[in-house]
């Protein structure tokens, strides 16, 4: 009944163009998401970004860096629309576009995800002031959604953003590199408590050159982690 009323009141609202949903009860407009460029093959056997060639089995990125990380899975290429969406996701408090989000993860990957048995989803913190700013962890929510679809643990709390680093997008690569290197600390309390970990999938939702993925991934691996995943809305194009 509260539920019929919120949707009375407060209409769901397109994660594309940001109408009212028709008809009632789907989460995306059937034009909008006709705009979203799903990752299929040929794709970069280790980060998932989109490939020309069939006969090359890793993008030009992956082919001259050596990244930590086993492999990841990525849902749309980056562009326009999505850039937006992710963008007031974000920003603008737009939570409820997560639903959509996670709904297509599950869709597209969750038989996936289940068959490399991951013991735990581990979303990409953000640094204390930006989450106290913005008022949530946009990762963290695709985790713990994608998680509760999954019947996977989320552990929110298990990466630590100890460095308040520039926005990635706004950098070229090198800088990247340099303004993510050391930004991330394992906690050792939730560790602890988490102590039979082996396997985990990082959530971000947006891939670039990698350089944060593998960052998370090499704190992970260096505190006894085995293997690392990840899984990401967006993603760049290969070279």
């Amino acid at each position: 009944m509260i539920c019929n009323l919120l949707n009375v009141i407060y209409p769901r609202r397109c994660p594309i163009c940001t109408d009212i949903v028709t008809p009632k009860g789907e989460k995306i407009c059937k034009e909008c998401i006709n705009s979203l460029v799903y990752i299929q093959e040929p794709r970069c056997k280790k980060c998932s970004k989109p490939i020309e060639h069939e006969d090359h089995e890793y993008c030009g990125d992956c082919n001259k860096n050596k990244l930590s990380y086993q492999y990841g899975f990525a849902l749309w290429s980056y562009n326009l629309s999505i850039s937006q969406s992710i963008s007031d996701y974000k920003n603008k408090g737009k939570k409820e576009y997560a639903d959509f989000y996670i709904e297509e993860l599950v869709r597209c990957y969750g038989d996936k995800i289940k068959r490399l048995e991951i013991d735990a989803l581990v979303p990409v913190p953000l640094h204390k002031s930006r989450q106290n700013y913005r008022g949530y962890n946009q990762s963290e929510i695709i985790a713990k959604g994608l998680g509760k679809a999954l019947n996977i643990v989320s552990i929110p709390k298990l990466l630590i953003r100890n460095k308040k680093t520039l926005r990635q997008k706004d950098l070229n690569d090198k800088e990247r590199l340099e303004n993510i290197q050391k930004a991330f600390v394992i906690n050792k309390e939730v560790l602890l408590k988490y102590k039979n970990i082996n396997k985990v999938m990082l959530v971000d939702d947006i891939y670039t050159t990698g350089s944060t993925i593998d960052a998370c991934s090499k704190v992970l691996l260096s505190n006894k982690i085995e293997e690392v995943y990840f899984v990401t809305l967006s993603i760049g194009q290969g070279y």
